[in-house]
C-alpha cells in the first residue's frame, strides 16, 4: 500500500456493500428508480424523501431484490399500525409473498412487523432489514433503540427510510449512521463536532453540570455533509434529484393560529403572562384544557373528515366527548384496536380521529382528510409529521391546520418556528451538496501524468550547462 492508498483508507466515504439491481419494475417513477438503484448498489443506505414520494414501494422493491440476492427473507420494521398499510401497498403494486407477522412467524420472503414486536425475531434469519420512518428510532428509550441497532448490526443489507432524518439537530444523524454500520454516534461527535462551551467553563466542571452543546467544527462542515451524502440521499421533491416534479406539486397549506383566553389567570396573577419554564407550560396546558378543547370542537363541527392531535389523556377524553362522530386512539389501546380504528378512519367510517402524534403521527396515509388541529408542543418533528399525514403528494384539496393555544404558550409557538427554520436550513444544505454531486468516492485524483509543453522541452534541449568552478585562495 502506497501513501495515497493509506490516506484513502482513512477517509469516511461510505463503502459499497450492495449489488447490481436484479429487477426494477416499471411502475416506479424515474426519480424512484434512481433512488432504488443507488440504495441497492450501496447495500446499506438511507433515503430521506419527503412525505408522499413513494418510499413504501421503493422499500418493497428493495426488499424483493435483497431477498432474491441473499436467499433469505427481508424484515420491514414499521411504526405501530402501519404494517397492514404496507402489506396493502404491496398488493396494489403486485409484489407477492408479503405478510404481516406479530409473533416471529416467517412465512414469506418479505415479512412486515412493527418495532414493538422486534423481540420475536432473530437477525440471523434475515438477509436484509428495512426501517420505515426510521426517525422514530430516537423517540424510543435507550434500551429499545439499542436493541434495534444491535439487531441490524449483523444483517448484511440495510435500508432506512424517513421524511425527517433529523428535524433540527445534526447530531441526531448519528442514530442513522450507527444503524447502517457507518460512524458510531460518539465517533461522529468526536470527528465533526466540538463543545460550544469548552472554553467558557473550567475543565474540572462536571460534564452534566455544564450542559454542553455540540456544534459543527467550522473547518469540518463541508466534510461532514460530504460524509452524510456518502450514505444518504435526500429530496423534498423530484426536482431536488434533477427530475421533473410537475406531478408532485403539493396543494396549498394554510396554518391558522387561535389564541384563547383562560377563564381565570394563574394563581397570584391579575392577567396571563407567557409561561417561562417547562413546569409553567405544563400548568398552563392543564389549566386551559376546557377552553382549548371547546375551541377545537367548534373548529371541527363541519361534516368533513378531520384529525385532532392532542398530548394529554385528559385532552383526548374531553375531545372525544365534545366532537360528534369521533374516535380516540390512545397509547393504552391494544394493537388490534388501534389498527381497527385507523382502518375505519381511512375508509371513511369514522369522521374525526383523535390521537397523539407519537401514536399516529408516523407513516399513515390520510389524503382523504384536509383539516387538522394541533395543541402546540416543543417537538417540531411531531408537528411536521402530523401535518404530513394529510398534506402529502396525492392530496387534491387545500390543507388547513388550526393551532390552538393559550396566551401563556407564546414561547412554545416561537420555539416551533425556530426549529422549523433550522430544519429547512439543514435539509437545504443536504440537498445542495447532493445536487452538486459532492459525494466522497474511493478515487485517487493524483494519477494523471503531467504533460510538458513543447516549448519547454525544445528549450531545454538547446540549453548548455556550464560547470561551476571554484577558485582556490
Amino acid at each position: 500500500m502506497n501513501y495515497l492508498d493509506f490516506l484513502q483508507s482513512k477517509a469516511d466515504h461510505g463503502a459499497l456493500h450492495g449489488f447490481e439491481p436484479i429487477e426494477v419494475p416499471s411502475f416506479l417513477f424515474p426519480f424512484q428508480r434512481h433512488l432504488l438503484e443507488w440504495a441497492i448498489r450501496k447495500g446499506r443506505a438511507a433515503i430521506f424523501a419527503g412525505v408522499g414520494l413513494g418510499k413504501t414501494p421503493i422499500q418493497l422493491v428493495w426488499a424483493d431484490n435483497v431477498a432474491r440476492k441473499s436467499g433469505k427473507p427481508v424484515l420491514i420494521l414499521t411504526p405501530l399500525a402501519v404494517a397492514w398499510q404496507t402489506v396493502n401497498e404491496a398488493k396494489k403494486f403486485g409484489i407477492d409473498d408479503v405478510i404481516q407477522s406479530r409473533d416471529g412467524t416467517i412465512g414469506s420472503h418479505i415479512v412486515v412487523t412493527n418495532y414493538q414486536q422486534l423481540h420475536h425475531f432473530k437477525p440471523e434469519d434475515f438477509g436484509g432489514c428495512v426501517c420505515d420512518e426510521s426517525s422514530i428510532l430516537k423517540c424510543f428509550d435507550g434500551k429499545t433503540k439499542e436493541a434495534i441497532t444491535e439487531f441490524m448490526r449483523t444483517i448484511p443489507y440495510r435500508l432506512l427510510c424517513t421524511a425527517t432524518p433529523s428535524p433540527n439537530d445534526y447530531i441526531e444523524l448519528g442514530t442513522s449512521s450507527e444503524a447502517l454500520g457507518e460512524l458510531g454516534h460518539q465517533d461522529m461527535l468526536t470527528k465533526f463536532f466540538r463543545d460550544e462551551r469548552m472554553n467558557e467553563r473550567p475543565y474540572y466542571v462536571h460534564a452534566f453540570a455544564r450542559q454542553a452543546k455540540k456544534v459543527l467544527k467550522p473547518h469540518a462542515e463541508r466534510d461532514f455533509w460530504r460524509w452524510v451524502c456518502s450514505w444518504a440521499r435526500a429530496c423534498r421533491s423530484p426536482a431536488d434529484l434533477g427530475f421533473e416534479d410537475d406531478r408532485y406539486v403539493l396543494p396549498p397549506l394554510t396554518i391558522r393560529e387561535h389564541i384563547i383566553e383562560a377563564s381565570r389567570p394563574r394563581d397570584g396573577f391579575l392577567f396571563d403572562l407567557p409561561a417561562k419554564t417547562l413546569q409553567d407550560q405544563r400548568e398552563e396546558r392543564r389549566r386551559t384544557i376546557d377552553e382549548r378543547c371547546e375551541k377545537v370542537a367548534d373548529l371541527v363541527s363541519h361534516d368533513s373528515p378531520a384529525v385532532v392531535w392532542c398530548h394529554l389523556n385528559d385532552e383526548g377524553d374531553l375531545l372525544e366527548q365534545l366532537i360528534k362522530d369521533s374516535v380516540q386512539v390512545s397509547g393504552s389501546d391494544d394493537d388490534d384496536a388501534k389498527e381497527s380504528a385507523f382502518r375505519r378512519f381511512s375508509e371513511g367510517d369514522v369522521r374525526v380521529m383523535v390521537s397523539k402524534p407519537q401514536v399516529a403521527g408516523f407513516g399513515l396515509n390520510w389524503q382523504h382528510c384536509a383539516h387538522m388541529t394541533f395543541f402546540p408542543s416543543h417537538s417540531w418533528e411531531q408537528f411536521h409529521q402530523g401535518i404530513g399525514r394529510c398534506e402529502r403528494f396525492g392530496q387534491v384539496n387545500p390543507v388547513f391546520v388550526d393551532v390552538v393555544s393559550s396566551e401563556g404558550e407564546a414561547g412554545v409557538i416561537s420555539n416551533i418556528r425556530r426549529k422549523a427554520d433550522q430544519a429547512e436550513a439543514m435539509f437545504a444544505r443536504l440537498v445542495e451538496l447532493m445536487h452538486d454531486h459532492l459525494v466522497i468516492e474511493k478515487t485517487n485524483p493524483f494519477t494523471t501524468k503531467e504533460e510538458k509543453p513543447p516549448w519547454l522541452s525544445s528549450h531545454r534541449k538547446s540549453m548548455t550547462v556550464t560547470p561551476c568552478t571554484t577558485a582556490t585562495v
